[in-house]
C-alpha cells in the first residue's frame, strides 16, 4: 500500500511539473516585426497590382503603354517595377505613408485596395469559399493557403532541416528554432517567445484565463495539452508503460519516475551527509533529521 501511495503522490508533483512546463515554447507563426510585417503585406499586394496591369495589356485595357524593357527601380532596396505608379505605391513601405485610415478602428494602410480589405474584419463579410470544404475566407491569399490543406502542397521548405510548410509565414518561425530567435516578448513578466501563438498561451497565466473546459466535470484548463491529459483520468487511458514491470501510467512523466525503481537512480541527494533519495518528498523528511528549518 506505501508503494502505490508513493507512486501516487508522485504523479501528482509531476503533472504540476507538466502543467509548468507546458509554458514553454511550441512550434507555432510570428512576423518578426511590425515592419516586417508590412512589407509582407505590401509585397503581396503590388504582385496582385502587377499581375492586374500585365493582364489589363494583355486585353488591351490599358490607356498609357510602355516599352517591354521598361522598369523603375527603388533607389532604397533595388526592387524593379514595371510602372511608376507601382514604384510610389511600393516607396510607403520605407517612408512608412499610410495615407488610408479607417473610421472604426484608426488602423491606417498604404493602399485604398487594402483598406477595403480591411472593412471585411469589421462587416465579417468572407466573399471567398473553398469548395472542398465549404470554408469561407476574408481574403484570397488566405484561401489559396487554405487550399494546400487539401492539396497537401508544402511549398515552403527550410534550408536547414529541409521541413516543409505550407505557408511562408509557418517557416518564417519555424526558423527561430535554429537561429534561436525570440522577437515575442512578455509586457508583464518579460519572458521571450519565439512566435506569438506561444506568447498568447504564455499570456493566460497573467490573465487566469481558462479557455478549455472538460466537458465531463466542466473543470477548465489555460492549455489545450492540460486539458487532453485531464481527459485520460475520466477514459483512464495509459498509454505509458514499464519495460520491465508492465505497469502503465496516464504521464510520461510519471514513467519516468517509476524507472527509477528498476535502474536504481537516487538523484535528491542530502548536502550534509550525502545520502540519496529517489524521490524529493524523500529527501524533505531526512532534512528533519539535521533540525534543518525550511522556510
Amino acid at each position: 500500500m506505501a508503494f502505490i501511495k508513493e507512486e501516487s503522490e508522485d504523479m501528482k508533483i509531476e503533472e504540476i511539473l507538466i502543467v509548468k512546463l507546458e509554458d514553454t515554447e511550441e512550434q507555432t507563426g510570428w512576423f518578426h516585426s511590425q515592419n516586417l510585417m508590412s512589407l509582407k503585406e505590401e509585397s503581396e499586394e503590388l504582385n496582385e497590382m502587377e499581375e492586374k496591369n500585365q493582364n489589363e495589356k494583355h486585353h488591351g485595357k490599358r490607356a498609357q503603354k510602355t516599352e517591354s524593357n521598361s522598369y523603375f527601380t527603388c533607389f532604397q532596396c533595388g526592387r524593379s517595377l514595371n510602372s511608376k505608379q507601382n514604384l510610389e505605391v511600393h516607396m510607403r513601405v520605407h517612408t512608412g505613408e499610410k495615407p488610408y485610415t479607417c473610421l472604426q478602428c484608426g488602423k491606417s494602410f498604404t493602399q485604398n485596395q487594402n483598406l477595403k480589405a480591411h472593412m471585411r474584419v469589421h462587416t465579417g463579410e468572407k466573399p471567398y469559399n473553398c469548395t472542398q470544404c465549404g470554408q469561407f475566407f476574408t481574403h484570397k491569399g488566405n484561401l489559396n493557403a487554405h487550399m494546400r490543406i487539401h492539396t497537401g502542397e508544402n511549398p515552403f521548405t527550410c534550408n536547414v532541416c529541409w521541413k516543409s510548410f505550407s505557408r511562408k509565414e509557418s517557416l518564417n518561425t519555424h526558423m527561430n528554432i535554429h537561429t534561436g530567435e525570440k522577437p515575442c516578448i512578455c509586457a508583464q513578466c518579460g519572458k521571450r517567445f519565439s512566435c506569438k501563438e506561444t506568447l498568447q498561451c504564455h499570456m493566460r497565466i497573467h490573465s487566469g484565463e481558462y479557455c478549455f473546459i472538460c466537458p465531463q466535470c466542466g473543470k477548465s484548463f489555460s492549455h489545450k495539452r492540460s486539458l487532453n491529459t485531464h481527459i485520460k483520468l475520466h477514459t483512464g487511458e495509459k498509454p505509458f508503460i514499464c519495460p520491465h514491470c508492465g505497469k502503465s501510467f496516464t504521464l510520461k512523466g510519471n514513467l519516468q519516475t517509476h524507472m527509477r525503481l528498476h535502474t536504481g537512480e537516487k538523484p535528491f541527494k542530502c548536502l550534509q551527509c550525502e545520502k540519496s533519495f529517489t524521490y524529493q518528498r524523500d529527501l524533505k523528511s531526512h532534512l528533519q533529521t539535521h533540525e534543518i528549518v525550511e522556510f
